[in-house]
């Protein structure tokens, strides 16, 4: 059994009980507390804990537990308390432990890859553009390490390898949402996506706006013609095995609607709008990190939309990638014209899955909230992402693509029209038009991740305020998925 060691504070986790809180796991640290356990539950009953669900407590330590306080963060009912609880109740703890050196958890008895992912997450904060006006304290500033109790000083190393991957892979697409527009355009943000990229070994290849128009991606030119910094397309790629999987991710670096301008109000979110090509390079990257057996290529549009006097205007009619034409309605229904020319490039590497992922629809948050993701497509495999999302805690939800609106996104004057005429099943309408630029010989799913992507409010479980990385880790758990089969 590894011991406390030089740790400040240990967090315990406790569950709820009929009689009162109660030490969790009850029996599996026994000789880590020792004399200190009764003393430790009395004072935790003594100032109310209860062991509700994220409950914090915190509480000097009795005599000969080693260390100066204990933090107990409530799992709620034992019988309730699953993998994502773990994960809740970790990262509710690691973002209280801010102006601390070092903690050291009994969590890891309960799930110690889960625990990981918490405290990392819970954790995270992003402080790139403050100044010393504004800095984090000393005793502000996020726990600087966290140690987890396990039976053996060797035991659970490569699910603690993973967790960390993973939780890293989720902070990498949190940085580059929280990163304003006023720093990442779309030829920055192919610059550093480049640079991961490269540094990890992986094949990159980069059309700036010369090689797109000849290239003939009219979707990615027409939306960003509006904006002084043109768009880019990246597509990076690493070789692991046969089966091979295309990912997509919406990159609109900043969206004011263009002509079809936002209400001013709340406009400053929109800096979240490339959420979905976040977390599509997070994933490739984890990918190659992981080394599965699997090929995974990332498939990125990137543009600005901005109203200008070269912007695209509603009416307009432009040619997308792989031919068909699209009558623009309404010039913020953007994103699935730059999705769809990547989907028809990633359909030309002849994948088996395609999945692509957007902050596509505020009808998304209108159906299904803000932390529900909506997943369409091919219905097994809509299922499955679906299953393995809820799995791991994400929560996606399926949705249908019922035939009866397709005909809504037929234009007079063109192939299709971007937006229906009505506001009704606008999250469905969407897929409904991506779906018309997908490979039949594909398995697809379609995330709309609107508001998941994204947290306005406070900060809940492991989700801090701004970018939340959803959804790196239904993506990574689905390659698995894959992977495995």
């Amino acid at each position: 059994m590894v011991g406390i060691g030089d740790a400040d504070v240990l967090v315990v986790g406790l569950f709820s009980g009929e009689d009162g809180p109660v030490l969790a796991p009850s029996d599996a640290f026994e000789d880590v507390l020792g004399d200190a356990r009764e003393a430790l539950v009395e004072q935790l009953r003594a100032v109310g804990a209860k062991g509700k669900a994220e409950e914090l407590t915190r509480v000097p330590a009795p005599e000969g537990l080693g260390v100066t306080s204990v933090l107990a963060v409530g799992l709620g009912s034992a019988e309730k308390a699953d993998a994502e609880q773990v994960r809740k109740s970790a990262g509710a703890a690691g973002r209280a432990l801010a102006g601390v050196a070092t903690a050291v958890t009994t969590l890891s008895g309960l799930d110690l890859g889960a625990a990981a992912e918490g405290f990392y997450l819970g954790a995270y904060t992003f402080t790139l553009f403050k100044s010393g006006k504004s800095a984090p304290k000393p005793d502000e500033r996020p726990v600087q390490r966290v140690e987890f109790l396990v039976p053996t000083p060797d035991s659970g190393e490569e699910e603690l390898f993973r967790a960390q991957a993973i939780a890293e892979a989720v902070a990498t697409a949190r940085d580059f949402v929280n990163t304003p527009p006023s720093h990442l355009f779309p030829a920055e943000f192919a610059a550093r996506a480049q640079q991961l990229a490269e540094a990890a070994g992986l094949e990159v290849e980069v059309l700036d706006e010369k090689a797109l128009e000849a290239g003939g991606y009219g979707g990615v030119l027409g939306v960003g013609k509006g904006s002084s910094r043109p768009p880019r397309l990246i597509r990076i790629t690493y070789r692991g095995g046969e089966k091979k999987v295309g990912l997509i991710g919406k990159g609109i670096t900043f969206d004011t609607g263009g002509i079809s301008i936002k209400p001013a109000a709340n406009m400053e979110h929109m800096t979240s709008d490339m959420g979905g090509a976040a977390a599509v390079i997070a994933t490739t990257l984890l990918a190659a990190r992981l080394s599965l057996p699997i090929t995974v290529t990332a498939t990125v549009p990137m543009a600005e939309n901005m109203p200008s006097a070269t912007a695209q205007r509603p009416g307009d009619v432009l040619t997308q990638y792989g031919g068909i034409t699209v009558e623009v309605i309404n010039t913020d229904a953007e994103g699935r014209l730059i999705l769809a020319d990547a989907i028809v490039r990633a359909g030309e590497d002849d994948p088996d899955y395609l999945i692509d992922v957007a902050t596509l629809t505020g009808a998304q948050m209108v159906a299904l909230g803000t932390r529900t993701p909506g997943v369409m497509g091919t219905e097994d495999f809509r299922d499955r992402v679906a299953r393995i999302s809820q799995r791991v805690g994400e929560n996606a939800w399926a949705m249908p693509l019922p035939a009866e609106l397709r005909a809504d996104i037929n234009s007079k004057i063109a192939d299709l029209a971007n937006v229906a005429p009505h506001r009704y099943g606008g999250m469905l309408s969407a897929g409904l038009f991506l779906k018309e630029f997908v490979p039949e010989s594909a398995q697809w799913a379609h995330l709309d991740v609107a508001g998941p992507a994204y947290n306005t409010g406070g900060p809940f479980g492991y989700i801090g305020k701004g970018g939340t990385g959803v959804p790196v880790r239904t993506l990574i758990a689905v390659l698995d998925d894959i992977a495995a089969e």
